[in-house]
């Protein structure tokens, strides 16, 4: 819950925003150069202790590198929700960030309470990241604090935070700025910064951007290296949040690229992929350019927020992921494919461990459908122990991951009806040793049609509309005793309707009639579960639901 949603939702000003996207490319892009890069001081090198920054990486105190690969959780307004930590490290997570208060705006979180999350944290093998919200929106928002306050904050918690270098980053204040006058940014930034080492702190300290985050102006790119040579230690890592501006490749890449270009560490502390009224932010390209660049990710959030479009567990239940969930653990460049633990907790990679493990054996396929087939293959083996299996589909001199697995078998979804694949295996190790690829196996699809026995039920909603636009959600069931492997919806608006963007599936439209395909992370669909697609979509003056839906070929209820 980002108290007012998420940043892309808390001003007026963010519908103006996508458009400005596209200039963060041009008008900005010699903010930040090689040339700006600084060698990190020796002395600060020498004095590094915990988790700290060399060279524009983030690295454990043994040198080995970390990349953070986790999301955010709302502690302060929810906490009641003790299991949530055990739940997000079950579905692959290294790193959690976590909601707290200062007490200007909300119940502060004491010292007891915070020394609580932390060995909860370390109990479940996640590190750490602890942020003031508080500070939300300063300068636009008139209920914000200051970055200030917020430090002292910490200062008032150092007896608590003291000798967790290992495991904390200190992330000063949650978007301490808006969108007004952001160029303020930089002076309260960098002194809060100063208070805290000058108080003592050693600890990596996170800072983030202003704009709502977004930094759609450019002022953190312009002054990063700044702000970065303030911070004697340098000990300092850089936060973008990424929603509604980031809707184009172009703007995330020439984001990212400028800060790794000029040797400056920068992760995405937040970010959104699910469309609404103001864009689409492209999560695939955010996910896939942070896997590239070995850049860290923290999706928004677990749960509780109050669009629910943003929650990745519904109500809090790790047994109901959201389409926005399955994108983010199970999707392409995902937690359960990229993430690696700590080395601080006794697992994870080991900088020592250098010889790759042996190349899977030949994989075949099973249960072959219009829209999936299950790969098993014999295992690899190791000097230290087989960490997972990444599948790719091998197209000419050319391969797309697929999925990944930590047993020796996966079942691919959302294959398309009556076409050719070719799939390999790779083997990973927890250092990140990669094995050669296996010997490729082929598989065509079955034609399409419908699929005997499936039960279905789907339900229609119209979460919010605007003047020409909507915002709607479909929930399809599986009514049946078997899971559904793959599947198309059908259905037909009544009133000139039309989807300009879905998330957790791909539509096709033609006049009235719209087809769904599913997305990958959507395409499974357990007996008596469900999956939910979300989508926005222009209107008229009259905007009635469809009537009828079917599934594959088969006719499903209306729910």
């Amino acid at each position: 819950m980002r108290s007012a949603t998420s940043t892309a939702r808390q001003s007026p000003l963010h519908i103006l925003l996508k458009g400005l996207a596209a200039l963060l490319g041009v008008v900005l892009l010699g903010a930040l150069g090689p040339a700006a890069a600084q060698a990190r001081p020796a002395q600060a090198e020498a004095a590094a202790t915990g988790l700290h920054i060399s060279d524009g990486r983030l690295l454990e105190a043994n040198g080995n590198d970390f990349v953070m690969r986790g999301v955010n959780h709302a502690h302060t307004w929810y906490p009641g929700e003790t299991q949530s930590l055990a739940d997000i490290k079950a579905f692959g997570a290294n790193t959690v960030r976590v909601v707290l208060s200062d007490g200007h705006r909300w119940t502060r979180n004491g010292p007891a309470e915070v020394a609580g999350i932390v060995d909860d944290c370390k109990t479940n093998r996640l590190i750490c990241v602890l942020e003031v919200h508080d500070t939300t929106g300063y300068g636009e928002d008139a209920a914000a604090g200051t970055l200030d306050h917020a430090a002292d904050y910490w200062i008032s918690l150092k007896d608590v935070l003291a000798g967790e270098e290992d495991y904390v980053v200190i992330n000063i204040g949650n978007e301490p700025w808006g969108n007004t006058d952001p160029a303020g940014w930089t002076a309260p930034t960098t002194a809060a910064v100063q208070k805290l080492r000058g108080a003592g702190f050693a600890h990596t300290i996170m800072v983030d951007a202003p704009n709502w985050g977004q930094d759609w102006q450019g002022v953190m790119r312009a002054n990063a290296q700044a702000v970065y040579d303030a911070d004697t230690t340098g000990n300092l890592i850089f936060s973008i949040h990424m929603y509604s501006v980031y809707s184009t490749a172009q703007a995330i890449t020439d984001y990212l690229n400028a800060f790794v270009d000029a040797g400056l560490p920068i992760l995405i502390g937040e970010f959104g992929g699910p469309a609404d009224q103001w864009g689409d932010p492209d999560e695939d390209t955010m996910m896939a350019t942070a896997e590239a660049l070995d850049l860290g990710y923290l999706a928004w959030s677990w749960s509780g927020n109050t669009d629910p479009i943003l929650d990745l567990a519904i109500d809090f239940d790790p047994s109901r992921l959201s389409s926005w969930g399955e994108r983010i653990f199970h999707g392409a460049n995902g937690i359960a494919q990229t993430s690696q633990e700590a080395t601080v907790f006794g697992g994870g990679g080991n900088p020592d461990d250098t010889e790759a493990p042996t190349a899977p054996g030949a994989p075949t396929a099973s249960a072959v459908t219009a829209t999936s087939a299950t790969l098993t293959w014999p295992a690899a083996s190791d000097n230290v122990a087989i960490a997972g299996y990444d599948v790719v589909r091998v197209s000419g001199g050319t391969e797309t991951p697929a999925a990944s697995s930590t047993t020796t078998g996966v079942t691919l979804t959302g294959l398309t009806a009556d076409t050719a694949y070719t799939f390999a295996v790779y083997a990973r190790d927890a250092a990140g040793n990669r094995s050669a690829r296996s010997a490729t196996v082929s598989v065509t699809t079955d034609e399409s049609g419908p699929t005997p026995g499936v039960g279905c039920s789907v339900g229609y909603r119209v979460v919010g509309e605007w003047p020409g636009g909507f915002q709607g959600e479909i929930t399809i069931r599986n009514t049946g005793t078997t899971a559904i492997n793959g599947w198309n919806l059908g259905f037909a608006f009544a009133n000139g309707q039309t989807v300009s963007n879905m998330w957790g599936g791909t539509p096709t439209q033609s006049g009235s009639t719209v087809s769904v395909a599913p997305a990958g992370y959507t395409a499974q669909i357990a007996a008596s579960g469900s999956v939910t697609l979300g989508f926005t979509g222009t209107k008229g003056t009259t905007n009635a639901a469809p009537t009828a839906f079917t599934l594959s070929g088969n006719t499903c209820t209306k729910a």
